[in-house]
This record gives structure tokens, C-alpha cells and sequence, in this order.
């Protein structure tokens, strides 16, 4: 529908803009936000846009708007389905000025953030304030709050605390005609018409550029604990993830990591994998959290005769802060791991967690029919299963052709086990393919009357989401 913008629109931005706005037309800025973290895609956009306040992103919007430029939002660009990839040129807009906490309300414990502050700058801002924000992607020390929006993102505390959506009270948002909207209220109760906050939430950037955010936050639990318990095969070790819960523990995190996933993450942080025992066929990283420390070993307690009932080895207590980190590191590098070993797919499948065993099993028996080698791990706790598809092994004409239809019964499995086809990393470029597995015609049909609505040019982030090209909406 667009293509790039040629040299006649490029001039007519710098006339309109110059001295009014930062922007970038260099490679290296235009490559930088052409890529992700998704697989090795490339889409640098035609330039780069830097706004430093909401009045800004309107004029940028309106102006683009008008002459019909397409724009596609973008923060750190850590994402893993290629949601802020600029695929038909354009205007990227950069979200790496703003990125002001302009208010932490201790009174009413509320953080109010511009999207480009970095996740884990505002939880150590927050907490300096005795508070906590609980979501905490992998990504944390590099992603940024708006990505967290436009996907949706959990991370491994997302079983106690919730995911993002959980945590936002109000949103301001820009649309593509340049107008502003506020879409709650800054209370923790809101019965007052449409929620519109839910409906920007996981959005990808494809109905409005969010500009600034009010979080709910809570105490923080300054007390935790994290032990790493070995399983002999993985089929136990998400066995007893619905057993933990049953047995009325609330952990603040349960993390899987198959074998495989262990290797790679060791291999990948310099570490010895062959000191993997033999015995050990997944692992399970559980913390527990309190604000007393006397609350910790009840907790565990809880937990302990549920591990030995479903084959769990003798749980490795992390006793300092170190020890806690170097686990929570090790967790935290596989998706690096994995990218670095070798080309792959990741598919974010999630499914009500007493089915997490099913799912595991299907993913292999996957594996066997295609040919393909597959490392699973992820927030055992949700159900979230990362299931990493390695090229390895593979010839051209298998990964181009028969993987996608692997893939495409693998989301049908996910789907007839009442799960869904992403869990928290969005469906942007990759997943779109898939998302008549997840809806209705229907059901599809009215939420792209909603982005036709809001975009009736079909000019922000274009080509995402939805199986049909934006014009065809």
C-alpha cells in the first residue's frame, strides 16, 4: 500500500519539521530500528523521529496523517515478534526521549512514567520508595515501560502479581490524527464507561502512540526465597507446577528450563554444562516472597513434600544475594542463549498450566514428525511455555515450507487445550498468520473494525496483527 516514502515526502518532513523536531536519516539509526530480537528480520524505515513530549508525537502524527506516511512507534526494540519492525518504511518513532518517571505518589502508591523509561530504572527508583512493580520481562534491564504496554508483557512474576495490564490505572495516548485521549482514571476502581486503557494494552501500536502511563504499585516485599529443584524428566518437573498450587502455595515465580535450555544458558555465560548430572532432565527455579522473613520457611515448607511426590531432587537453597542473582541470571540469558547457538523460532504458547505436561509432549512428538530439535522453557506458573525451534539440522526447503505447518499444529493443539497462541511477546509480524486459529471470523472482524476506526488510513504500524493487509480492513 505504501511503499517507501520517497524523495519528495522526505523533503516535505524536513521543511515541516526542521528545528522543530529531532530526527535521524543516518544508517546506523535507520538500521538500529529496523531490527529486533526477532529472528534475523531487517526493515530499516526510510527515518527516525525523536519527540520529546506528547505535543510532539502530535504534531508528528497529525503531520503524517495528512500526508498519508505511514509510522510505526518503537522503544528499545526488544521484542520477539518483530511488533515494532517498520515493515513498510515510514517514519519510525522513537520513543528514546521520552523517558521522564515524572511522578512517584508514595500517598497513593502510583508511578506516573513516559514510555521510554527503561523497566528496571523504575522499579529501583520505586523501591528506593519502600514500593514494588512487579512485572519483570527478561528484557528488564534494557526494555522499555511503553514496549511492556504495546505487548503485554509478564515475565516470571506474572503467577503471584499479574501481567502488565494488571498494573496500569490510566493511559495517555495519541492517535494517528494527532488528538489526545486519556483512557481512565488514576483510581484503583473504574466502572465509567468502555474500558479503552484495556483496549490500548496489548495493541502493538497499531490504534495510538502511547505517551505517558499511570502504574498502580505496591508494597515491596523485601523478603524472598529461590531454590532450583531438579526433576528427572521434564514431563515431572511441569507435572508439579499445578501440584504446587494445589497444595495452597502462592509462589512469586516457578520457572521451567529443560535441559537443553540449562546447556545453552551455561555454554552461553561461560560455564562448564558438562557439570549438568546426568539424572537432571528439567529443573524448576521457585521463589517465594513476604515482607517478614519469619513468613519465608512456612512457605517452602509448603512446597518441599510436593517436589519428592512428583520425583524432584533435593532443592538447591540460593542462601545470598549473589547466589540469587547468578540463578536468576542463568534463567534470564536462555533467549540470548539460544539466538547465539544457531537460526530458530520462538513460539510463546501458553495453555492453563495442569496441561503444561500435554503441551511438552505434543511439542516433541512435533519435533519427531518434522525433523525439527526444540529447547523449551518459561513461566511454568502461567502455563507460558517458549518453545524454541532450531534450525539445526534442517534444510531450506524444511524450514521455509513444513515448519510453518508444524507450527500451525502446534497452535492447534495450544488452542484445543484452551490455550492461546501468545502469552506475553504479542503477535506483531510472525504470529499473524495464525490469528484465524484464535478467533472467530467474527470476532476478528470487530477488532479491525476497532483499528479502522482509530486508523481509518491504516497508517500506524501497518501490516501487523491482522492476516490481511491494513488497506483490506
Amino acid at each position: 500500500m505504501f511503499g517507501h516514502m520517497s524523495e519528495l515526502w522526505i523533503n516535505k518532513f524536513r521543511e515541516h519539521f526542521d528545528g522543530i523536531l529531532e530526527w535521524s536519516e543516518s544508517i546506523d539509526d535507520r538500521d538500529r530500528m529496523g531490527a529486533d530480537h526477532t529472528e534475523d528480520f531487517h526493515f530499516p524505515p526510510d527515518l527516525v523521529a525523536f519527540p520529546n513530549s506528547t505535543a510532539q508525537v502530535q504534531s508528528l502524527l497529525k503531520w503524517a496523517f495528512e500526508n498519508e506516511v505511514p509510522v510505526t512507534p518503537a522503544g528499545a526494540m526488544t521484542g520477539l515478534s518483530g511488533g515494532a519492525l517498520p515493515v513498510k518504511g515510514g517514519i519510525s518513532c522513537s520513543t528514546k526521549r521520552l523517558n521522564r518517571i515524572l511522578k512517584i505518589d508514595d500517598l497513593n502508591h502510583q508511578v506516573i512514567v513516559q514510555p521510554g523509561v527503561i523497566v528496571q530504572e523504575m522499579q529501583e527508583a520505586v523501591e528506593a520508595k519502600g514500593l514494588f512493580y512487579a512485572v519483570d520481562p527478561a528484557s528488564r534491564g534494557s526494555c522499555t515501560i511503553g514496549g511492556n504496554l504495546a505487548e503485554n508483557s509478564g515475565g516470571p512474576r506474572a503467577v503471584k502479581y499479574g501481567v502488565t495490564k494488571d498494573w496500569v490505572l490510566n493511559l495517555e495516548v495519541v492517535l494517528m490524527d494527532g488528538s489526545v485521549i486519556h483512557t481512565g482514571a488514576n483510581t484503583l476502581k473504574n466502572s465509567t464507561g468502555y474500558n479503552l486503557t484495556a483496549l490500548f494494552i496489548g495493541s502493538e501500536g497499531t490504534l495510538g502512540m502511547i505517551t505517558q502511563a499511570t502504574l498502580k504499585l505496591l508494597p515491596w516485599p523485601k523478603y524472598n526465597a529461590l531454590m532450583l529443584v531438579p526433576f528427572g524428566t521434564a514431563q515431572d518437573a511441569c507435572r508439579a507446577v499445578a501440584e504446587i498450587f494445589i497444595a495452597g502455595a502462592q509462589p512469586s515465580a516457578i520457572e521451567f528450563m529443560e535441559r537443553s535450555a540449562i546447556a545453552l544458558a551455561m555454554d552461553h555465560s561461560g560455564q562448564d554444562a558438562s557439570t549438568i548430572s546426568p539424572e537432571v532432565g528439567a529443573q524448576l527455579l521457585i521463589e517465594v516472597d513476604a515482607f517478614e522473613p519469619e513468613a519465608l520457611m512456612p512457605q517452602l515448607e509448603r512446597i518441599y513434600p510436593v517436589i519428592a511426590r512428583c520425583g524432584g531432587g533435593e532443592p538447591m537453597i540460593a542462601d545470598d544475594e549473589a547466589s540469587k542473582n547468578n540463578l536468576w541470571k542463568l534463567r534470564r540469558v536462555i533467549g540470548e542463549a539460544v539466538k547465539s547457538s544457531c537460526p530458530y523460532k520462538e513460539e510463546d504458547t501458553v495453555v492453563p498450566r495442569g496441561r503444561l505436561p500435554e503441551l511438552l509432549d505434543a511439542v516433541k512428538a512435533l519435533g519427531r514428525e518434522y525433523g525439527f530439535e526444540s529447547v523449551c522453557y518459561g513461566h511454568a506458573g502461567d502455563g507460558n511455555l517458549h518453545v524454541n525451534i532450531l534450525k539445526r539440522g534442517l534444510s531450506d526447503a524444511a524450514w521455509n515450507e513444513q515448519l510453518p505447518k508444524a507450527i500451525r499444529s502446534l497452535f492447534e493443539i495450544v488452542i484445543e487445550m484452551g490455550g492461546t497462541i501468545s502469552g506475553e511477546h504479542g503477535i506483531g509480524w510472525v504470529q499473524k498468520p495464525y490469528m484465524d486459529l484464535a478467533f472467530s471470523t467474527k470476532a476478528l472482524q470487530i477488532q479491525q473494525q476497532i483499528k479502522k476506526s482509530l486508523d481509518p488510513k491504516g497508517l500506524l504500524n501497518p501490516s501487523k496483527i491482522w492476516p490481511v493487509e491494513d488497506s483490506k480492513i
